[in-house]
């Protein structure tokens, strides 16, 4: 890797350097004592209190908890949607937490796809369209076709969302997150507004990319059944992890029923 030059005290660097790929287990993004906190009138909420996190390549993480325990603030700050209060985020060797707002944008353009509960799809394109959105400014994209076939929807190409079920717009916004080809994947509660039924489908989807294609994969959720198809469990509550499990046999989500 080249050597990159220091910023100036204080100074956030403007970009993140181009990285070379790394062998699967190792150690792709961590977070060291995190905390965040939030002021609401006289009112001060600790949403994280210290908070330890890593997620290694090519690895399946769930991550539980209920509401009000931290999980959704933990994925934005991972994500670069947001900073802790103190503590540290380090995409391998690189510290987000220093990183300026142009720096993070590219981050999270080049290495973050998001799966949230809302599909936030643009009703006026095409499943295909609403893909191309991020293929277009992407650096080494796959075709939203292929894209789109990886999630089981190569027959609902030109289909507008209005003409899509819940679950097979859930998986269009699965193919528009997993089209730019990032290193990572963060899922935040991807089932949550879907039968289980549907939301098994999904399921099945996001740990196909995660098998196939490599991409570490983190899903917060509070459905403790999920957690049997992980490869690590975490567990959160009010802002700490207060427990995390290995699971040696992960279970395939068809076998999952809630």
């Amino acid at each position: 890797m080249n050597a990159r030059a220091t910023p100036a005290h204080g100074a956030r660097p403007s970009r993140l350097a181009a990285l070379d790929p790394i062998a699967p287990g190792t150690p792709l993004l961590s977070a060291r004592a995190l905390t965040k906190t939030y002021q609401v009138g006289d009112v001060r909420i600790e949403a994280l209190r210290g908070l330890d996190f890593e997620l290694r390549t090519g690895e399946l993480v769930v991550l539980l908890g209920a509401s009000g325990s931290g999980k959704s603030t933990l994925l934005n700050i991972l994500g670069g949607l947001d900073r802790p209060s103190s503590g540290a985020v380090r995409y391998r060797d690189q510290d987000l937490t220093q990183a300026d707002e142009r720096a993070l944008t590219a981050f999270r353009r080049r290495h973050v796809g998001f799966v949230f509960q809302s599909y936030n799809l643009i009703s006026s394109l095409t499943a295909r369209e609403n893909v191309a959105i991020v293929t277009d400014i992407s650096q080494n994209p796959m075709p939203p076709e292929e894209a789109l076939e990886r999630v089981g929807l190569a027959d609902r190409l030109d289909h507008f969302p209005a003409q899509l079920s819940g679950g097979e717009q859930q998986r269009v916004a699965i193919a528009r997150a997993v089209a730019k080809q990032p290193s990572m994947l963060l899922c935040d509660e991807p089932t949550g507004a879907l039968d289980s039924h549907t939301g098994i489908r999904v399921l099945q989807v996001i740990r196909g990319i995660n098998r196939d294609l490599g991409t570490a994969t983190a899903i917060i959720t509070h459905n403790a059944i999920i957690g049997a198809m992980a490869d690590r469990v975490i567990r959160l509550s009010d802002g700490r992890v207060v427990e995390t499990r290995i699971n040696h046999a992960p279970r395939d989500p068809a076998d999952l029923d809630w």
